[in-house]
């Protein structure tokens, strides 16, 4: 009988599946979702768009329509390209993909978005990972550092990072952009709750690309992200994109919600109001609650509480990420998705009922 220890790579064997944990029946702030739905008063209109879909054909190739859309709310510059992928995942997989072979690793912070790291692994790609400082901004000089030593061929930097949620400084950033001879990738997943944007700055740097996702606008469900940059390198990495990548009911769907995306503009106005009661309350109940710009919090408790305050909401049906790993820069950390008013008043009570137990 063949083993799959002949055939998979050892370190594709060594790695565990990326755990998505059952949420039926749960208040579900794990995951940095958009809580609230499209309106019901708009429903009928974009299930009307969607009866134009032709299942019977392959999607478009190239989107116009949708790309056109993608530029305009995503303030993308005149003059540079955009590559749409199946989320972002996918646009980090094809630049992996891309300098496969190169010998160069990719490189980021860490702690950083997981697929990082993951997908590096999964093209055969070395990933070097330069921790953050205590208070989580990046530290420059070890970056600088493993970008001379390293020479990666990608440099990931989340703006605002995940899973801690805070911008890194821009100075720093624009000397990384002038320190490597390889692509710098600034991914702006949670650009709509932000304050800052390297997307106008496109073109001040040959080597600078911006990534963008619909997902926390709250568009998850139908998977789609854009990188955009020169020509130079999008004509390039296009060549990896999969045929039909995007399909006809993705398209479909995002052509809607974004002709009308100031429905989107007023939920994530509303989420970054509720960011802040949220801190506040949060920080009301003891908790140590870092500064975020995302849609999604990240707190410290007290030495050898977070684990057993994420077992109990887990067990009143709340579900929130456990982000403790002792020894690191996470110990202790809990993050929590910033949801409606109830959610979140849901959430502040059942920590606070847990806090008072001790």
């Amino acid at each position: 009988m063949t083993d799959p220890a002949d055939l998979i790579r050892p370190e594709i064997r060594a790695l565990a599946a990326y755990p998505v944990p059952d949420a039926e029946g749960f208040i579900k702030l794990d995951a940095m979702e958009n809580p609230w739905p499209w309106p019901e008063a708009g429903r009928q209109a974009w299930l009307e768009r969607l009866r134009q879909a032709e299942l019977n054909r392959y999607p478009e190739p190239r989107p116009q329509r949708l790309m056109q859309r993608l530029r305009a709310v995503m303030g993308v510059p005149d003059g540079m390209a955009v590559l749409l992928g199946n989320g972002s995942d996918e646009l980090i997989q094809i630049l992996a993909l891309a300098v496969l072979g190169q010998g160069r690793p990719l490189l980021s912070p860490e702690p950083g978005f997981v697929m990082y790291r993951m997908i590096a692994t999964f093209c055969g790609l070395e990933h070097i990972a330069v921790p953050l400082r205590r208070d989580f901004s990046l530290d420059l000089p070890a970056m600088l550092e493993a970008i001379a030593e390293h020479r990666p061929a990608v440099v990931f930097l989340a703006h605002p990072n995940n899973p801690t949620g805070n911008l890194f400084d821009e100075a720093d950033m624009e000397q990384i952009l002038d320190a490597t001879d390889g692509l710098v990738v600034v991914d702006e997943a949670y650009h709509a709750f932000s304050s800052r944007s390297f997307m106008p700055r496109l073109g001040e740097w040959d080597n600078l690309l911006v990534m963008r996702t619909v997902s926390k606008m709250g568009l998850a469900g139908i998977r789609l992200g854009l990188l955009a940059g020169p020509a130079q390198w999008i004509d390039e990495l296009d060549k990896l994109r999969l045929p039909y990548n995007i399909n006809t009911l993705t398209r479909l769907t995002a052509e809607f919600a974004l002709e009308h995306h100031e429905v989107l503009d007023e939920q994530t106005r509303r989420i970054r109001e509720e960011r802040a009661r949220l801190a506040e309350a949060l920080s009301g109940l003891g908790l140590e609650v870092f500064p975020s710009e995302a849609n999604f919090l990240l707190v410290r408790t007290a030495p050898g509480r977070a684990t057993p305050l994420f077992e109990g909401l887990r067990a009143r049906r709340i579900l929130i990420k456990n982000l403790h790993a002792p020894g690191s820069l996470l110990e202790d950390c809990l993050r929590m998705t910033v949801g409606t008013p109830e959610e979140n008043a849901a959430l502040v009570a059942a920590l606070g009922e847990l806090l008072a137990e001790g």
